[in-house]
């Protein structure tokens, strides 16, 4: 890695946003701590590790631990490539507006576009994880039933989720301060926790860690064996590891966002890795029996193992940490979905921009981009109220769409490269801010065989992944294909036939030409 050299600011830096054609009128005021926070809080150890280690578990076997590093490795390809544009392009909407100077148009518009839908899909996914917890810590937030009917545990997390996406609402309504004082309170009390699980379940191991070399019976009698059991529990880990980005999502909401924008997306997702790997290891090595069904049950997974090791009084404490981490999760996931509609509406990209792009004079956020996506996030959990597969199926669908618009980021970025078109004119990148140099052809590249790959793993309509158990639908198995590639085509088709005519800065958010410029 290297330290790009290149001019000031063109705009000083009491107008940093001025160089991207925009007004500031955001609240700038995120520290270094609040930024690392976002990233951390969207990836979130605790909510992804316990949500989904069953899932993991009950497709690969002990063994499935090692996708954990393989979508690590992965993954940081990735972040290095969005590290170096967080440096260059430190604006709201991150992706879109980065393929906005990559590529054309049409491609930043549907980057956007994708991102946008992932997103309100994935906080709609995210806010179930509530229900794998909450009763697990007291009985009395199974409110619908008893758990034991057929729709009792997916309509219960529609109304735990419901209640969830209220909450992040109304924070995200009154401010970035709010939010992020609230936000980065929860990953301190989640980075303190995973350390305490780490060291409790340390304690109790019962085996050691040769237990990952363990595959349980996994893909005996598969065409591919274990190998194809593999790829499909290693969604368990490429579900967990993305967010990364949010940093550079509330660019124009951090002071210095340059220098803190890079290394918060880094450190992110360094961090979980880290944490999260011992979490996975320490609870194989801790649990009292490797093949107790429980393991591979959603209503026991890691939850049931950390309540085994710590006894109920301690482990409903731990929980109650993972509930912290829950709900700052979906704060930053709702944080980070607002961003991107108001960074497209404010280009006039997106129908009833002038509403959506309008920034509350006293809480110096987007208001109605808050209420819209709650709605729409509460609306998607009420259309699948009667699935109980609703966990798999929705979490499924959003994190494909997310891995395609990371794509719509890194191969506009590395054809670029290609052309001998990166790095281009610096927009302010000066000397100190994150550049990956003579790496970046090599990591670039990476970044797009493994996007491609995880997302053709993510999207393939498996009927073990999709619609594992009874009723089986063939709209739940080709569930994802359907949904994403009809968003694709009507995303296309609206911005096409419609939208591309519109685009531009709306008036209010355009930054004012110094008057040399104007005159000349």
């Amino acid at each position: 890695m290297s330290a790009e050299a290149a001019p000031a600011d063109r705009q000083g830096d009491a107008d940093p946003l001025a160089g991207f054609g925009y007004r500031q009128q955001l609240d700038r005021s995120l520290g270094r701590f609040a930024s690392f926070a976002a990233g951390v809080s969207y990836i979130s150890i605790l909510t992804g590790t316990f949500q989904l280690f069953y899932f993991g578990f009950g497709a690969g076997g002990p063994a499935y631990v090692w996708s954990w590093p393989v979508v690590f490795v992965g993954q940081l390809m990735v972040a290095l490539c969005f590290a170096e544009l967080a440096a260059r392009y430190p604006v709201a909407g991150s992706l879109y507006n980065w393929t906005k100077r990559l590529g054309n148009r049409t491609t930043a518009w549907m980057a956007g576009w994708m991102m946008l839908t992932a997103s309100i899909v994935t906080l709609s996914a995210t806010v179930l994880a509530y229900q794998i917890t909450l009763p697990q810590l007291w009985s009395g937030f199974q409110v619908v039933g008893d758990g034991t009917g057929p729709y009792d545990y997916a309509v219960n997390a529609v109304i735990l989720g419901s209640a969830l996406i209220v909450f992040t609402t109304l924070v995200n309504v009154f401010g970035v301060k709010l939010m992020a004082r609230i936000n980065s309170t929860g990953v301190f009390i989640e980075l303190i926790a995973a350390v305490l699980i780490i060291v409790l379940l340390a304690v109790h191991a019962t085996r050691g860690p040769d237990v990952v070399l363990d595959t349980a019976g996994a893909g005996q009698g598969q065409d591919l064996g274990y190998l194809g059991a593999f790829l499909v529990a290693a969604l368990a880990s490429g579900y967990v590891m993305y967010g990364f980005d949010t940093a550079s999502s509330l660019g124009e909401e951090t002071v210095d966002a340059r220098r803190t924008a890079p290394r918060a997306i880094l450190r992110a997702i360094t961090a979980s890795f880290v944490l999260g790997g011992l979490i996975l290891l320490f609870g194989l090595m801790a649990v009292e029996d490797i093949r107790d069904p429980q393991l591979s049950s959603s209503t026991g997974g890691l939850q049931y193992v950390l309540l085994q090791a710590a006894g109920s009084g301690i482990g409903r404490v731990f929980l109650l940490a993972i509930v912290v981490a829950i709900t700052v999760c979906c704060l930053a996931v709702h944080t980070a979905t607002i961003r991107m509609m108001f960074g497209m509406a404010r280009d006039n990209n997106l129908p009833g921009s002038a509403r959506l792009a309008k920034v509350h004079p006293r809480f110096k956020t987007p208001v109605v981009p808050a209420v819209v996506i709650g709605s729409l996030s509460i609306a998607i959990l009420l259309i699948n109220i009667r699935q109980p597969q609703i966990f798999t199926v929705i979490t499924s669908i959003a994190v494909v769409m997310i891995y395609l618009a990371y794509l719509l980021v890194t191969v506009p970025m590395l054809i670029s490269r290609l052309r001998g078109r990166w790095p281009g004119p610096a927009d302010g990148a000066g000397r100190g801010h994150f550049s990956l140099g003579r790496w970046g052809l090599p990591v670039n590249v990476l970044a797009v065989l493994w996007g491609a790959g995880m997302a053709v793993n993510l999207g393939w309509p498996r009927r073990e992944v999709y619609n594992a158990t009874e009723p089986y639908h063939w709209y739940l198995q080709w569930g994802a294909a359907l949904f994403i590639g009809a968003i694709a085509l009507v995303g296309l088709a609206y911005y096409r036939l419609r939208q591309r005519h519109r685009t531009g800065v709306l008036p209010e958010h355009a930054a004012v030409a110094p008057v040399a410029v104007a005159e000349a």
